[in-house]
This record gives C-alpha cells, structure tokens and sequence, in this order.
C-alpha cells in the first residue's frame, strides 16, 4: 500500500525534476516551493563550503541561512542566470565579508592564532583551495614583522600613516615604504584574487 502523500509533498517533488532556470523563473514571481526546492539542493553544498572555510559550523550555518534569507528578500532585484555558480560566489562573499568584519574587530594577530592549523598550508595551495581568508593571512604572516605591523595599522585598524609612524615611532617615509612593501607582495602572491582584493584593502 503507498504511504500517504499531501499534496505539498506531491508538489515538491515536481518541483525536484526542474532545472534551475526554471526554480529562478519561479523564485522571482514569489514561488515558496520553489524556493524550498532552490534550499534543500544547494543547502548542504554551501554550507559545507562555508564550514570549510570558517571552520565553525555554527558560523558557517549563520552565513548560509543569511544567504537564503537575502535570496528570499531580495528575489526580484536580483539577476541570476546560472543558479548554482550564483549561489556559490555569494557564499565566497559573505565568506570574505565575515573574515574582513571579524579581523577589523580582533585584529590581525588574535584572528590568526585561531586560525594556526589552516595557517600551515602554502599560499598556492590556499588559493587553489579558493580560500582567500588563509591564503591572505598566510601571505601576512611571510612579510617582516614591521612590514606586517604598518599593514595590519593602516588597513586592519585604518590608521593613517602619520598615526603609524608615531605609534611605531617610525619616519613617514618608513611607514610608507612597508605598506608599499606589503601591497606590492600581497599583489603578487595573491594575484589570483586581484579583484576581491582591489575592493578588499584598496577600495
């Protein structure tokens, strides 16, 4: 005898034969099911992504749930021509943006100490892992330690470069010279991610 199947169970699994395009389509006229649809098949993938990355599940949770929820909300603004590849750069860039808000908020060095055992990897295999978080603090933690400090003053706590030659008790053109150092390093070891990085610490 066949179990008993409401008819939003029914639905739904209709809704699991669609392609994505045809899930967006449905997302951007007010579709729950389709959103729901557009949630259990990607939820999972992300958040593994986002745990990877963060290496809390808590956190990453957070970040997905976030994700979904602006989905949601904004489901009418939003362009989306290729669902899955949308979905996975959104999750890198609330990735990046936890990363940047919580190093902005403990500094530099406590954020790394949390962070000591993905630190062990090489820039080129961070990259390649698409971590842009260890790959950039693994590039930090290689520049001389002054090169490093008048990085973290002036983009991590947005110091000025006068602020930072007083503190450092350093000349101007000191000060000037390591964050140049530092740019013009980070620039090279992560050139794969250019981009980000220009809106990052450039912007």
């Amino acid at each position: 005898m066949p179990a008993f199947s409401s008819p939003a169970s029914k639905q739904l699994r209709l809704y699991a034969s669609w392609e994505d395009a045809a899930l967006v389509q449905a997302l951007q006229l007010g579709d729950t099911l389709a959103f729901s649809e557009i949630y259990q098949r990607y939820w999972f993938q992300l958040l593994e992504v986002a745990y990877r990355k963060l290496g809390s599940r808590e956190v990453a949770e957070e970040v997905v749930q976030d994700l979904f929820t602006g989905l949601w909300h904004k489901r009418q603004a939003q362009r989306i021509e290729h669902l899955q590849r949308y979905l996975f750069m959104a999750v890198r860039y609330r990735i990046i943006d936890h990363v940047k808000a919580r190093m902005t908020h403990t500094g530099y060095v406590e954020y790394s100490k949390s962070h000591l055992t993905l630190l062990d990897r090489s820039t080129e295999e961070a990259v390649d892992a698409g971590d842009l978080s260890v790959a950039l603090l693994a590039s930090l933690l290689r520049l001389p330690e002054h090169t490093r400090e008048v990085f973290r003053l002036s983009r991590l706590e947005h110091q000025t470069v006068p602020e930072i030659a007083q503190r450092l008790n350093l000349s101007r053109k000191t000060v000037e010279y390591h964050l140049t150092r530092a740019l013009k390093s980070l620039r090279i070891s992560l050139r794969d991610y250019l981009v980000l990085l220009l809106v990052y610490f450039w912007g």
